[in-house]
């Protein structure tokens, strides 16, 4: 077998991984469960291959992430649930109805009128899923298929624009900031009365979900800002360690004030660049 642009290929290569006559001893072992962590780690890694520019690493980390729907599809044609057909037939069926105005009759260029649309699939979606699922399932909230497995601070921002949808949103960004404030007043409080580490939990829960919400409020993506600050806070941090190591001064040694300089000349330099 020899590799090939052609996506057929790739689905007889997972194929013969799994075939139990000659096959991959790792690859025979494996289920949905044990496949899901390499799932959500090969995406973490495209999105790093991204924020990294670096195009080559981003190819091959597309094709990691690509052979995992492979993979899946793989083993549920095993148990005869579905194949990768179905998978690609099914996104194909779900662009083009959610997109009436490049498929069908619709005729709009105005983006909050395609988006509106777009919602309105969706939540038709969802009722004939409810429908089909009647008496099979426990029925469906507003909120319940929005997957638990989500980062939580992108399901937080999830959660918070579906319920914006019926009307139970902030004003603006000025609500939300003074939401903001109230919560960070609240953990202080706690702080202050010495309260218990599980009501500390919730209140500072409280908190990351309020940041959740002005971020939404001023369009940006909070899981994003978060992994962008990560960046910058490792940035930072690796001028800390080099000024110690300059010095000749272990990392472990090196007391506050001559840590928060180092940090302090990281920050500068991030400002000139700006």
């Amino acid at each position: 077998m020899k590799p090939s642009r052609d996506i057929q290929v790739l689905i007889d290569i997972m194929a013969r991984l799994r075939n139990p006559d000659g096959g991959c001893p790792w690859d025979l072992e494996q289920d949905f469960d044990s496949i899901k962590p390499h799932t959500i780690e090969e995406a973490y890694e495209v999105a790093e291959a991204i924020e990294n520019k670096d195009f080559d690493e981003l190819r091959d980390e597309l094709g990691d992430l690509l052979f995992q729907p492979i993979y899946y599809a793989q083993m549920a044609a095993e148990e005869g649930k579905f194949d990768f057909g179905d998978i690609v037939y099914g996104i194909s069926a779900k662009l083009i109805r959610r997109h009436p105005h490049v498929f069908g009759d619709l005729n709009t260029s105005d983006p909050v009128e395609v988006k509106k649309v777009w919602d309105g699939i969706k939540a038709e979606e969802r009722a004939q899923k409810a429908a089909r699922n009647k008496g099979a399932v426990k029925p469906q909230g507003f909120l319940d298929d929005i997957p638990r497995g989500q980062p939580a601070l992108m399901r937080a921002d999830k959660l918070a624009k579906r319920a914006a949808r019926i009307g139970f949103d902030f004003a603006g960004p000025d609500q939300a900031a003074e939401k903001l404030h109230e919560e960070l007043s609240e953990v202080q409080e706690e702080m202050a009365s010495g309260a218990s580490k599980e009501r500390l939990h919730e209140e500072l829960g409280d908190l990351l979900f309020a940041v959740a919400s002005l971020a939404r409020k001023l369009s940006i993506d909070p899981e994003t800002a978060l992994q962008d600050a990560n960046a910058k806070f490792m940035r930072r941090f690796a001028h800390i360690e080099k000024g110690c190591a300059e010095n000749g001064t272990a990392l472990e040694e090196a007391d506050f004030e001559t840590l928060q300089a180092l940090w302090d000349e990281a920050r500068l330099a991030d400002k000139e660049q700006d």
